[in-house]
């Protein structure tokens, strides 16, 4: 047992309601564990809000652009983020491929990926785990693989017993247990060689929450009441289908009545519009000339009492709210203005912009120094980290009246080789040449040309200086204007 008296000891626990490696945070049955994740698969694969947002926010999060920041000056510091930023974009995936999969946590609620190193030996090596662009042997990332969410078999946690207990992961986390196919061979994949992403983490639980959750209830009912209404389009009736039988049928007295009952419940079930429709039915009558067989419809109305319509999009305003995306919905129904749409999709991309966050921080604070461990770069002021710049454009008009305002203030901005960095690139401007003399110069077409520009410069000069004289002129009138005007007054103290 450990010593709870040390102030380096966990005496407390995180809470997490889990059986062995079976978490059971979640407190409706059907969400849980394997039944949960065929739930969030069917959401997202089958639901057009919920299809819409997460291809949105996969689409938006592609385009981000990541960058390394160096953790100092030093020569060592510049190599390491060299480094660091090859590695990203030399593994056997592409970084937005392997995003995309990161990005399997918005609707599961976590991501499991293994991180498979190689030895960076040349692009010509024929096994994998040795082939690389670069050849200086150092070891980097081959790839960061994705284990899906519906082979977990089960979490993997130290006894409190053991020694292993006391590590940074909470509850003593040690990895990830899982069936997959087409095997389906237990394996294990310890959490020192992956990395699990959450949207949010609440008692350390390894299977987050999906962002999915609070729109559960609501997919439900518009999932049950969008298939009520398709039955009742395929059956195309105003009304109840209803049969008339024989007492002797419906008491099923005799094999032939039960026979015969079956049947006819069997034409009434399955009365609907289509290219088979129709019903066959005897034309027998009873001795005071009553049919004994008849099929009706028994009808409330022309219209229903309720429109499914407007429950159907009230649902679909509800699941959009859950994760701020119901600007989709904006001018569906010929309402919103611009300036709603505005304010909705900024407050969207600080939500995306807090996903990238989350992203950037499990990489900068587990990949990132598991594999600075595995190469020497000798005395490093800090190591590097991966940053990302922002998911929404800044707006150029609103950017550059508020350097205007900086600059009428007498702040000193320029030159600043940062500042302009940024806004070269916010404009999607051509990056500043880093040699001044290889600068663009303005190339003119020879003797003629020139010839056209001093003639137009001369004339530019002489109609400034007839433009100015006239200033000059019009000055001198007004001002002898008000003078008169000042010795009419002294003149007539009434006036």
């Amino acid at each position: 047992m450990p010593d709870r008296n040390s102030l380096f000891t966990e005496v407390g626990r995180t809470g997490l309601t889990r059986f062995g490696g079976t978490i059971a945070e979640e407190w409706l049955r059907e969400l849980r564990g394997s039944r949960g994740v065929k739930i969030y698969k069917e959401m997202r694969d089958n639901d057009a809000i919920v299809g819409a947002f997460l291809y949105a926010v996969e689409m938006l999060l592609r385009q981000v652009t990541w960058r390394v920041e160096k953790g100092g000056e030093t020569p060592a510091d510049e190599e390491a983020a060299d480094f660091l930023e090859g590695c990203l974009y030399d593994m056997a995936g592409s970084w937005q491929d392997t995003l995309s999969e990161i990005l399997s946590m918005l609707p599961f609620g976590w991501s499991y990926m293994e991180i498979v190193y190689k030895k960076r030996l040349g692009p010509d090596m024929k096994d994998g785990t040795r082939r690389s662009k670069y050849t200086d042997g150092r070891i980097g990332w081959r790839k960061w693989s994705l284990r899906a969410q519906e082979t977990l078999y089960e979490w993997e946690y130290a006894d409190e017993s053991d020694e292993k207990l006391i590590t940074d992961n909470d509850d003593g986390l040690l990895g990830m247990k899982q069936q997959p196919p087409p095997d389906y061979v237990l394996r294990f994949i310890p959490i020192e060689k992956a990395l699990l992403f959450r949207p949010s983490v609440t008692k350390g639980n390894p299977e987050g929450r999906s962002i999915l959750r609070n729109a559960y209830r609501s997919w439900y009912m518009k999932k049950n009441i969008e298939e009520v209404e398709a039955i009742g389009i395929e059956r195309d009736l105003a009304g109840l289908p209803v049969v008339w039988l024989p007492e002797t049928i419906i008491k099923r007295d005799g094999e032939d009545a039960i026979t015969a009952y079956n049947d006819w419940k069997k034409i009434v079930q399955n009365i609907r519009r289509d290219e088979q429709e129709g019903i066959m039915m005897p034309l027998c009558y009873d001795e005071n000339n009553n049919k004994l067989y008849d099929l009706t419809l028994l009808s409330t109305g022309s219209r229903r009492q309720f429109d499914t319509n407007a429950i159907i999009a009230r649902y679909d305003q509800r699941m959009a709210m859950t994760v701020m995306a119901d600007f989709l919905l904006l001018g569906h129904e010929n309402v919103g203005s611009f300036a709603l749409s505005s304010d909705k999709t900024s407050l969207f991309a600080i939500a995306l912009g807090t996903i990238l966050d989350s992203i950037a921080d499990v990489i900068n604070t587990k990949a990132v120094p598991r594999l600075f461990a595995l190469n020497d770069f000798g005395d490093l002021t800090d190591l590097p980290k991966f940053v990302h710049d922002d998911v929404e454009s800044p707006d150029l008009e609103a950017l550059g009246s508020y350097i205007e305002r900086l600059s009428g203030a007498a702040m000193p901005l320029f030159p600043d080789d940062g500042l302009e960095e940024y806004l070269r690139s916010a404009a999607h401007l051509p990056a500043k040449p880093e040699d001044p003399s290889v600068a663009p110069k303005v190339q003119t077409g020879g003797a003629a040309d020139d010839q056209k520009l001093e003639k137009l410069e001369k004339r530019y000069y002489q109609e400034r200086e007839e433009f100015l004289g006239a200033v000059r002129d019009l000055r001198a009138s007004v001002q002898k204007a008000m003078e008169d005007d000042e010795d009419d007054d002294d003149e007539d103290p009434k006036r």
